[in-house]
């Protein structure tokens, strides 16, 4: 979208949040909210929910380091970080999704923002707090009181007035250039506000933040039409697996061999999780030798002291 364009949208959203703000105080339905905790009614009983109640680990960029890093991969996430909105990283469990973002996270050339997304987030509110929560570590003048407003409204538009909101305050902060990853979309795909919020918050995303999403199929947003505007980089599973050299360079990290490493490659299909338990388990690799070289005809064995000779010509 032209630089111009995207001023006009953001002062046109501007101008819509302040309203809709405005109307949900005269009509009495300000959320109390007071950043450090509100409470809420649930089943006749007051919740104390405050920032001490969230799960930090949903928020913190993993731990788990892997063997080997993958540069092939790393150079793929960073190219569509320069030229793209967004990136998305597909693929079914055990491909190595979260392990390439959390190694490209802790890499990446600007702060990073980590959500990991559970089954509980297909609430909005839920999901805002938690959203909030991650981007104000970088971006600590957030207002999360406004945004967990329109989360709490009754509007049938509310998920695209809180992308609307959330692209105003990005934008109108000025932050350094920051690094989103939400891992694990798929687990809230069957929410109603999961469509209407990404399809209008990717498109409009300042220039100096960029989204990456894992997920294990791709989200039910439209996602073709931001592809064919150079706006996302979809990371397909066959691009996740690994080649022989990846396959190779963590085989050595364990000791085993270069043609330890080709029959892990053909009897995984570098699936990574397949991989790794394949180098990582005691005797597979020799015995997945040995199944191979026993399964070889004859005539094709050779360099093993003298050549089999083949009695079938």
């Amino acid at each position: 979208m032209p630089l111009l364009q995207k001023n006009r949208v953001y002062s046109l959203l501007a101008i819509k949040t302040q309203e809709f703000l405005k109307s949900g105080q005269d009509n009495g339905n300000t959320l109390k909210y007071a950043g450090s905790g509100r409470k809420e009614s649930h089943g006749g009983e007051e919740l104390a929910m405050n920032k001490d109640e969230l799960i930090h680990d949903k928020i913190s960029v993993p731990d788990d380091v892997p063997r080997t890093s993958r540069p092939r991969l790393l150079n793929l996430v960073l190219a569509s970080m320069m030229a793209h909105n967004s990136t998305v990283i597909h693929g079914r469990a055990g491909t190595g999704k979260t392990t390439l973002a959390a190694d490209f996270a802790r890499r990446a050339p600007r702060p990073t923002c980590w959500f990991k997304i559970h089954a509980a987030d297909a609430d909005l509110e839920v999901f805002c707090r938690y959203l909030t929560a991650t981007l104000r570590s970088q971006c600590p003048s957030l207002d999360d009181r406004h945004l967990l407003q329109i989360t709490e409204s009754s509007a049938p538009e509310r998920a695209e007035l809180l992308a609307e909101a959330l692209v105003f305050q990005l934008t109108d902060l000025r932050t350094n250039p920051v690094l989103l990853v939400i891992e694990d979309l798929h687990l809230v795909y069957d929410a109603e506000w999961v469509v209407p919020f990404f399809q209008r918050w990717l498109p409009l995303l300042p220039s100096d933040v960029h989204v990456i999403i894992t997920c294990r199929s791709l989200p039910p947003t439209p996602l073709w039409r931001m592809r064919s505007k150079q706006m996302l980089r979809v990371i397909e599973e066959s691009e996740l697996a690994f080649n022989f050299e990846e396959t190779l360079q963590l085989f050595k990290t364990y000791g085993l061999s270069e043609e330890h490493a080709r029959v892990a490659v053909r009897e995984t299909n570098g699936r990574a999780a397949a991989i790794s338990n394949f180098a990582a388990t005691p005797g597979r690799a020799g015995r997945a030798v040995a199944d191979n070289f026993l399964s070889i005809e004859p005539r094709h064995v050779r360099g093993f002291g003298h050549v089999t000779p083949d009695f079938q010509t």
